[in-house]
This record gives C-alpha cells, sequence and structure tokens, in this order.
C-alpha cells in the first residue's frame, strides 16, 4: 500500500531498524533478508531525505529527526494494530494467522499437548511459535512483537492489559524410596535439612515464582544444585535424597513415569496466578481472545 508515494509497509522496516540500531538484527527480527532490509532504508533515506541512521563505529546511530519520528511512528503502527484486530472477524475453521506466545517449559508441557491437540482439529490453519521467556520479553511485548505472555502475575507489566489464566499450588518432590517423603509428606525440618535442586530462569538467572518466596523465608535450604528448566529438577531428584519445589500440576505429569514421591508444602505457601497478558493494542483482538478461552479448557 503506497501513501504519497511512500510504501507503507517500509514503516514497519524503519521502526523495527529504530529499535535494534542494527540492519542485521532488524532483518532477523521482520524474518527477511539483510541485503532486504538495507534496501529498505535506502528507500527510506530517499523518500525522507535524511540518513535516518548513521554508522558509528559498529553501530548504527539515529539521528535527531529519526530520533523525532519514533514515538509517533510506534503510535501510528499500534493504531493500525488496533483497527486490524478490532473489526476483523476471526473464523479459526479457515485462519492461516500465526500466533507469537512467550511461556515456560512447564506450562508448554502441561496445557500445550492438549492445546495443540484440539487445534488440529478446530483450527488447521493456525501456526503457533512458542518461546522460552527471556531478558527481552517485556522489550518484546512492548513492541508488539509477541502476541501474548503467560507468567506468573508478579512479572507483569503495568502498563497492559492481563488475564487470569488458573491457579496453581506448589509441591515438594523427592525420590519415592526417600524416607523423608515416601509416605506422601513431608516434616518443615527434613525440608530445610535435606539439599534442594532450584530453577532459575534467563541469562540474569531470575529466580522462579517458588523461588521467590522460599529466598524470603526465615529459614533456608541447603541448596545445591541450580538448573534452567522446570523439566529437569524432577529428573535430578530420582535415585538421591534431594528434594525440589514445583508447580503440582507438573509434578502429577511426572509422576506417571518418574520414582517420585509428592507432599504438600509443610507450610503455609501462597497459590500462583497464572496470567496472560498481551499489548494494550490486542485488547479487542477476537483471535487471541479465542485462544486464551482455549488454553483455559486445559487448565
Amino acid at each position: 500500500m503506497r501513501y504519497k508515494s511512500l510504501d507503507l509497509n517500509l514503516l514497519v522496516a524503519l521502526d523495527a531498524l529504530l529499535d535494534e540500531k542494527s540492519v542485521t538484527r532488524a532483518a532477523e527480527r521482520l524474518n527477511v533478508s539483510q541485503p532486504a532490509m538495507s534496501a529498505a532504508l535506502s528507500r527510506l533515506r530517499e523518500h525522507f531525505n535524511e540518513p535516518l541512521l548513521v554508522l558509528h563505529g559498529k553501530r548504527m546511530i539515529p539521528t535527531p529527526a529519526a530520533l523525532k519520528m519514533s514515538e509517533p511512528l510506534k503510535n501510528l503502527l499500534q493504531d493500525v494494530e488496533i483497527l486490524v484486530t478490532g473489526i476483523t472477524h476471526f473464523d479459526p475453521q479457515s485462519s492461516e494467522r500465526r500466533f507469537r506466545v512467550v511461556t515456560s517449559d512447564y506450562l508448554l508441557s502441561v496445557i500445550f499437548p492438549g492445546l495443540t491437540q484440539k487445534l488440529v482439529r478446530v483450527a488447521p490453519g493456525i501456526v503457533m511459535d512458542c518461546f522460552h521467556p527471556s531478558d527481552q520479553t517485556e522489550a518484546m511485548l512492548e513492541r508488539g512483537d509477541i502476541d501474548m505472555f503467560i507468567t506468573p502475575e508478579e512479572h507483569l507489566s503495568r502498563d497492559h492489559p492481563a488475564d487470569l489464566l488458573f491457579e496453581e499450588k506448589h509441591v515438594v518432590v523427592g525420590w519415592a524410596k526417600n524416607p523423608a517423603i515416601s509416605q506422601g509428606v513431608i516434616s518443615e525440618e527434613e525440608f530445610f535439612r535435606l539439599s534442594h535442586v532450584v530453577v532459575e530462569i534467563g541469562r540474569l538467572t531470575r529466580p522462579s515464582f517458588a523461588e521467590r518466596h522460599l529466598q524470603n523465608l526465615p529459614s533456608q535450604r541447603r541448596v545445591d544444585m541450580r538448573v534452567s528448566s522446570f523439566l529437569i529438577a524432577p529428573e535430578m531428584v530420582v535415585n538421591t535424597l534431594k528434594l525440589t519445589v514445583m508447580h503440582e500440576r507438573l509434578a502429577r505429569l511426572f509422576a506417571q513415569r518418574l520414582d517420585i514421591a509428592i507432599a504438600e508444602m509443610p507450610f503455609e505457601f501462597p497459590v500462583m496466578r497464572e496470567m496472560v497478558q498481551y499489548h494494550e493494542s490486542r485488547r479487542q483482538d477476537t483471535g487471541l481472545h479465542w485462544l486464551i478461552d482455549q488454553m483455559k479448557l486445559f487448565v
């Protein structure tokens, strides 16, 4: 589409270039080749008669004129998103929409197998791109690069709406032959005496919901192993006297194939509220809310 001789698709490229300050990273973000992104930048420079980004060492620096464009450009693209998603009828049977979802391996294991099987039947053209949370997730949400972020309530951005997906308890998991937990109960004394496997997420090792609350207890556990995935922790307790604290739904799933015992937490522990967050521009997105409703069927 053209407006006053400008190909409006170039505005999407300009937004990516101003965010990434790199032709290579902007191309990766929009899933185009580097030569195509370089050509887009050349066309933008020609149209605006302005360099927009200039090379400084190995980095590209936006010019003052480009910086002045940045906020109005984002507002414009978000308004277009609202226009498109707000009035478009969503038909799951015929839709070929691609949803970009940031979610943990825990939720991929608990919810998505059943969800995927249903989508094959009721929405066969839909594509799901699922990514693990990272230190870039908040920025991706802010830019509108993802459709939804599934996360505990405490990690939500205050700037965008969110819906409750479900509530989850945490339990203690250990080897079924570990005498401290083999009968499906564990004392508070044994909980703190035995060593633990903990999960930390992301490059900056952000603590999980459970770890954040456990770290605030008056007594501290013996931690002798840290892993980066909820799916690894239960494997590590088998044939040892180690314990791990994990989501009850995931623990029940692992109990079907691992020799583990599950016990209630030996002290009061908060319930986790798992939320789905999406960009403000997607508040009226009928397709997105249809998908969230489908997820709720499998919790």
